[in-house]
């Protein structure tokens, strides 16, 4: 005999506190495991897709390993260091630009920003406030013993647990599926196999949609002279998951930052100081720039590779990030769009029940 339901809702929430309370106490430890396991759930396919082409597992896991650590070799080499030395220049940096914005208003509107004006000193502050801050943050990620052992241990774990687990990923969903509970074990499986669309969907396709954005806008910046076009391009894929928030922050960054570079350049030589015109063609090609990555992404890669809606609102994402966040730390900020996406199937699969059941229809059963 089944259980009540109520009994199994007092279960099953005792259930999830457990698992809100374990995520909120281990907080940082389980990081590497959530990463090795993100990583692993987006290879699966990749290795069942060797596996078809006649490779064991093992064989298709230990080629997927092969290319991971040529391509991770490569961007120790090439990337990573451009990436961290042009953070810390931007960093530097950011009094200077405020400075020129300063004195750029001051010589167009000089009687709304004369020298002891409030605005003219909260942008001079705002400025050493960035970087005083920033080259903080950098300085201690680069020279904490700590951040330095949590470095290494995460280059350690977090390949080993993700090896691990894809070798096995079909064993331990075979084990998971034998455990489900018998009365609900069709209703399990037709949510999580939503719910593995859905994920597949957004992660594994807006994954690839960041990667090539984030390359397309850094290769493309660089090659029209953005200084920090690497730092810009990066910013901007790592956080186009979130529709046109990237775009925006992106192209708001590289804009500015075109504008202090290319508008009024002054040179030195001979001693005297040259002001040459501004370089409209120059800050247009920046701005074209985000202009063709935002078509690209809207008519190809999207379409494409993430297909349609996945029932992920913008502000659903943003608020799941914002409270996972706030409550569990980066730990959270990583499985906010996963439990977000689960939530929301489940949401859409309560309504679905809710509008079949006598409490929407009422006892006339009319629509």
């Amino acid at each position: 005999m089944a259980l009540p339901v109520r009994e199994q809702v007092k279960y099953w929430g005792i259930a999830a506190a457990l698992f809100l309370v374990v995520l909120w106490f281990l907080g940082d430890v389980i990081l590497p495991f959530v990463l090795g396991g993100a990583i692993a759930y987006c290879l699966d396919p990749v290795a069942d897709r060797l596996e078809r082409t006649g490779l064991s597992r093992t064989a298709s896991v230990a080629v997927i390993t092969l290319v991971t650590i040529i391509v991770f070799i490569m961007l120790i080499l090439l990337v990573i260091p451009t990436l961290i030395e042009q953070t810390t220049m931007l960093i530097n940096t950011t009094p200077e630009l405020f400075d020129r914005l300063r004195s750029g208003l001051l010589e167009r509107f000089p009687q709304l920003m004369d020298s002891e004006s409030t605005v003219s000193q909260q942008l001079t502050a705002i400025g050493q406030s960035i970087q005083s801050r920033g080259g903080e943050l950098v300085n201690g990620i680069l020279s904490s013993a700590l951040g330095l052992i949590n470095i290494l241990v995460l280059m350690i774990i977090v390949p080993v647990v993700a090896f691990y687990l894809l070798l096995d990923w079909d064993n331990m969903t075979a084990q998971v599926d034998s455990m489900l509970p018998r009365d609900h074990a069709d209703t399990v499986r037709m949510l999580a196999r939503d719910i593995d669309s859905t994920l597949a969907s957004f992660i594994r396709g807006q994954g690839t949609v960041c990667v090539i954005l984030g390359t397309y806008y850094a290769v493309a910046l660089m090659l029209a002279g953005l200084n920090f076009g690497l730092i810009v391009g990066f910013i901007a894929g790592l956080i186009t998951f979130i529709p046109y928030v990237g775009a925006l922050v992106g192209g708001t960054l590289a804009i500015g930052l075109a504008l202090f570079q290319f508008w009024g350049a002054a040179e030195g030589a001979d001693g005297e100081t040259i002001r040459q015109g501004t370089d409209w063609i120059r800050i247009g090609i920046v701005a074209g720039i985000f202009a063709f990555g935002q078509f690209i992404e809207g008519n190809v890669l999207t379409p494409k590779l993430v297909g349609g809606s996945v029932g992920l609102h913008p502000v659903w994402l943003l608020f799941a990030l914002t409270v996972f966040g706030s409550l569990f730390g980066f730990v959270g900020m990583l499985v906010a769009v996963p439990i977000a996406a689960m939530i929301g199937v489940v949401a859409r699969w309560g309504i679905g029940q809710y509008k079949r059941s006598l409490l929407f229809r009422g006892t006339s059963g009319g629509d």
